[in-house]
């Protein structure tokens, strides 16, 4: 892969800044970073069809609403023009795509009830741990 299409909508900070650290790092692996702004479904059919025509190219949708509102086509897109895929988040798996590869936001959740279990009980906040997590969830 030489080329990966970054899906994003480019109208949230997040995304831009995500494009913008892609960018960075992409050029010592050899790949080309290409921006695939998402406002509607029409255009990204138009816009993932067009990428898809010159080879060995990937995908890698930014998290974002727009992402997960039009997640079928996005999957069904990457399917039919054979376009590698890794998604952030695992309901993106669960509609039929191949991977994800992000942090699991249910251990996210149950950690951070521990912690308020702790404060509850009497512990003070300031003593309690930092944690780093250990690493993302991958399917």
């Amino acid at each position: 892969m030489t080329r990966v299409a970054v899906l994003r909508d480019a109208s949230q900070a997040f995304a831009t800044s995500m494009f913008a650290t892609m960018q960075a790092v992409a050029p010592p692996l050899g790949v080309e970073v290409i921006p695939v702004n998402m406002r509607n479904a029409a255009e990204i059919e138009q816009s993932l069809e067009s990428f898809a025509r010159v080879a060995n190219g990937g995908l890698i949708p930014a998290s974002s609403a727009a992402a997960v509102r039009h997640r079928d086509l996005i999957i069904g897109l990457a399917a039919r023009h054979k376009l590698p895929a890794v998604y952030w988040d695992r309901f993106f798996v669960v509609a039929g795509s191949l991977m994800s590869y992000g942090p699991d936001l249910v251990e996210q959740f149950r950690q951070a009830a521990l912690y308020v279990d702790r404060i509850l009980k009497g512990e003070k906040a300031a003593d309690l741990q930092v944690q780093a997590s250990t690493c993302p969830r991958s399917i």
